[in-house]
């Protein structure tokens, strides 16, 4: 049976033919790469915590064997709560997740035993403008929480500058994107409480 290549039959069935062909493919591909997907999945978070907890790594396989060795995860209340040692000091950490000027922001906070300061902070995923808010992956950003005191439970991210003292809970923001700065203060505000009651903290 031959089809008149101008004919809405002809049009509707070869549409038919291509769309189940590209489905096909793509179901395949999604197949093929999820367990990809998942593993990078996990290696983000366990960098993420490391980092976080101050515990240096300079690959992947080290990171996960790390992870393994020296890292335990525990379920509490439906969070997942990591606890190490690091210098002899007890280290916990939780995975967190909040909302941020264009999208959700997720990561790891680690405190210290009686959550008096935050050990580190990183990131996991984020939808933040490039150049602006997405700055909050670079370094001197994430450095500034390291060892810094939380003060009345929160750590304040100050557009004005501030002072280098890890005692007064205060962090600059980063220039041009002050909405995306709150917003982490806002989400450590919210785990802190957290945290303290996963410990058992007062």
């Amino acid at each position: 049976m031959r089809f008149d290549r101008d004919s809405k039959v002809y049009t509707v069935i070869f549409t038919f033919i291509v769309s189940f062909t590209f489905l096909v493919i793509l179901s395949g591909l999604n197949v093929m790469t999820s367990q990809q997907v998942k593993k990078n999945q996990e290696l983000f978070m366990i960098r993420a915590v490391l980092n976080a907890m101050g515990i240096p790594y300079t690959s992947d396989e080290e990171a996960i064997g790390l992870f393994k060795s020296k890292v335990t995860m525990e379920m509490k209340d439906s969070y997942n709560l990591f606890s190490t040692e690091v210098d002899g000091e007890k280290v916990y950490a939780i995975l967190f997740s909040g909302s941020g000027l264009w999208g959700n922001i997720s990561g790891v906070l680690a405190v210290n035993s009686d959550v008096s300061r935050i050990v580190g902070i990183d990131f996991i995923s984020q939808s933040e403008t490039p150049g602006l808010g997405g700055r909050i992956e670079e370094s001197w950003f994430k450095e500034q929480f390291r060892n810094e005191a939380i003060v009345d439970g929160k750590v304040l991210v100050s557009a004005t500058k501030v002072s280098e003292s890890r005692d007064d809970g205060q962090v600059d923001a980063i220039t041009g994107a002050t909405l995306t700065s709150k917003s982490i203060e806002r989400i450590i505000a919210t785990y802190i409480p957290i945290l303290k009651s996963l410990l058992g903290v007062n």
